[in-house]
């Protein structure tokens, strides 16, 4: 006789990784991704009956972490707002040894709205088809369309600015699905 946690165990070795990095791309911070993806697989497991029987369980793991983004960006945007309030602004230094090009993805991403931003992780850096993308968030494949197509072209627009400013190539820039250079990105 198989035990519950079993397939929870043997889904959670298998999609960790790619959950943890949608996290990541859609946060833009390492140590929030990894936290929201341990949140999603806390919910995912209080809902295992119910994933485990889903005709995509890994889209409806994706729609969590999704949905856990969302929420987590709106609440980082107030308490910044309320921040702000009190404190004047300056920029954080950047953590660790992260390539220019990829600083310049990072940034041209989180200035994308939340569901275009969604739109084009999913279909660019994680190869969803269209109609699963709908699914995850909860909008028509038109919509999909639409938003990822938009923000590509924000997002070449963004980065051409930006080799414009630092003389760096959009080419080397836009490659979201090429070499890793991190442990998300």
């Amino acid at each position: 006789m198989h035990s519950p946690t079993g397939g929870f165990d043997a889904f959670f070795e298998r999609h960790h990784a790619e959950l943890a990095r949608l996290a990541y791309l859609l946060l833009g911070d390492a140590e929030e991704a990894d936290d929201l993806a341990a949140d999603a697989f806390v919910a995912i497991w209080n809902q295992w009956d119910r994933v485990c029987t889903a005709d995509h369980p890994l889209a409806y793991a994706r729609g969590v972490v999704t949905n856990l983004a969302r929420g987590h960006i709106r609440s980082r945007a107030r308490e910044r707002r309320r921040i702000a309030l009190f404190w004047s602004r300056h920029q954080e230094p950047t953590e660790g040894p992260d390539v220019p090009a990829v600083l310049d993805v990072r940034d041209a991403l989180a200035r994308l709205p939340f569901r275009r931003r969604a739109c084009v992780v999913l279909r660019h850096a994680f190869d969803v088809p269209e109609r699963e993308t709908a699914r995850i968030l909860g909008i028509s494949t038109g919509t999909v369309k639409s938003q990822a197509s938009r923000g590509m072209a924000q997002l070449a627009q963004l980065l051409a600015s930006a080799e414009q400013g630092a003389g760096r190539s959009v080419g080397t820039v836009v490659a979201l699905r090429g070499r890793k250079a991190g442990r998300y990105t």
